[in-house]
Order: C-alpha cells, then sequence, then structure tokens
C-alpha cells in the first residue's frame, strides 16, 4: 500500500465546507456505480443532474449512488466479486467480511436502479426466486438477476470530518454493455435526478462536479488507458491527521 499526502486546498476531496457545529459523524457505507460507454473512439460516462431543490449538492452532476440498505444484504446474485476488488474492499475497514463488500456492490446497483432506471445484470439465468421488498422486486419482475463479476472497484472516498453528512463511499464501475433492461420514466422534472447525460472525461470536467466526482473521473481516465483490468491498484482518499491522504488499496 502507498502512500501520497495532498496539499489541502487542492486535495479534490471536499464538496461542502467544514461546519464547527456539526456532531462528530461515523462514515455510513454508500456506493456509487459509474457506467462506461467503451463502444466509440472516446469513452463516455453516464452522469446525471440532481435536482435544484436538494440541499446536499444542489444541480450538480453526479454519478448514481447512496447508502447501503438492509435489503441490499439479502438479495440474490449471480456470479461473485472479483477476488481482486473483493481483497481491496476488504482494506482498512472494521470487521471486513464477504457480506458486507457483497451488499456494498449489490447497493450501487440498487441505487443507480432507482435513480435512473437502468438495471444491471443479466437475464441469462432467469427470474430470481426470492427477493427482498422494495426497488428489488422490479428485478424479479423484468427477469434480471444483478451480477457482480462485471464490477470493477475503482475508488475509496471517506468524506472528511465535521460535515453534516459523512460517508465512506465505494465507488464501482461497468461497461454499458452489462445494462440488461431499461424502466422508463425515472428521471424527470421533479426525480432526484432531473437529466442524464452520456459525456466523454474532457466533457465531464468542464461540468459542476462534485470535488471527489472529478478527482475519481481522472483516477478512472487513468485506469481505462492502463487496461481497465481488476488488478489495478484503487485509490483511497481520506484524512489523517488533518491531512489529506491518497493511498492506494
Amino acid at each position: 500500500m502507498s502512500k501520497v499526502q495532498f496539499q489541502p486546498e487542492t486535495d479534490g476531496l471536499v464538496s461542502t465546507a467544514p461546519d464547527a457545529s456539526a456532531p462528530a459523524l461515523r462514515p455510513r457505507d454508500s456506493a456509487t456505480l459509474i457506467i462506461i460507454d467503451r463502444n466509440g473512439r472516446a469513452p463516455k460516462v453516464l452522469m446525471g443532474r440532481r435536482h435544484e431543490g436538494h440541499k446536499f449538492m444542489p444541480g450538480m452532476f453526479v454519478f448514481p449512488g447512496g447508502r447501503v440498505e438492509p435489503s441490499d444484504r439479502q438479495m440474490s446474485v449471480a456470479g461473485s466479486l472479483h477476488p481482486r476488488a473483493e481483497q481491496a474492499l476488504m482494506e482498512r475497514v472494521s470487521r471486513p467480511s464477504w457480506q458486507r463488500c457483497r451488499a456494498l456492490a449489490l447497493a450501487a446497483i440498487r441505487e443507480t436502479f432507482e435513480e435512473t432506471g437502468l438495471m444491471l445484470g443479466s437475464k441469462d439465468y432467469g427470474a430470481p426466486e426470492s427477493v427482498p421488498p422494495g426497488p428489488w422486486a422490479t428485478f424479479q419482475e423484468r427477469g434480471v438477476f444483478p451480477e457482480l463479476d462485471t464490477l470493477q472497484f475503482v475508488a475509496r472516498a471517506i468524506t472528511p470530518p465535521k460535515r453534516v453528512k459523512r460517508f465512506d463511499a465505494r465507488f464501482f464501475a461497468v461497461d454499458s454493455d452489462c445494462v440488461a433492461d431499461v424502466v422508463d420514466g425515472v428521471i424527470g422534472p421533479e426525480s432526484e435526478l432531473v437529466e442524464l447525460a452520456w459525456v466523454t472525461f474532457t466533457q465531464a470536467q468542464k461540468l459542476d462536479l462534485p470535488n471527489i466526482t472529478r478527482t475519481v473521473l481522472q483516477e478512472l481516465e487513468s485506469r481505462i488507458a492502463a487496461g481497465f483490468i481488476h488488478e489495478l491498484p484503487v485509490p483511497f482518499f481520506h484524512q489523517k491527521r488533518g491531512r489529506s491522504v491518497r493511498e492506494l488499496l
């Protein structure tokens, strides 16, 4: 594991200013999914613009994602995470387990479906026989089994202390060919994401982005240039003794 310290004013991690009155929050496990279209000359990523009415990052372009829910620990899957992804997910965490890794990956898939209508997985195995109540029921109705072996673990970031919300976010990436189905009508003027856009990395950097999103995009572009394989190291952004640190898992 290697470590590089960043200058605080340019570390790319902070999307909101610290609040001295904020409680000492423990970061919540969360997961994000970046869908990549590599079929054209220049790779593109799918980004969504958040509703202007949100208190958290209003109007910014983001990747779909959110915190882990209990149902993510119960959903059936096809395939398993790549051993290298599972290894990196277990590093630098308390109580590491394959169940936690699995739940994080499923949270990324579920949140993507809830926010975009895109269903990641396969229809080759038939419908899951039993699913927890809630969003996963649509996967059963549409005959989509979420697949974990197609996901790459590409980055991790912990929100610095003294923010009103703190997340221990894991960023996964997957090729757009892994979209098995689409539910229409999810994106709209009153939805969490009001629009979706396929953008190149150059175009993405010109959008209104959270700092960590901008940083992860840079890391992902380098990963694609290096072959986009599971065995590549995973950058981990966090703070240590008041300084922002980038480590490689």
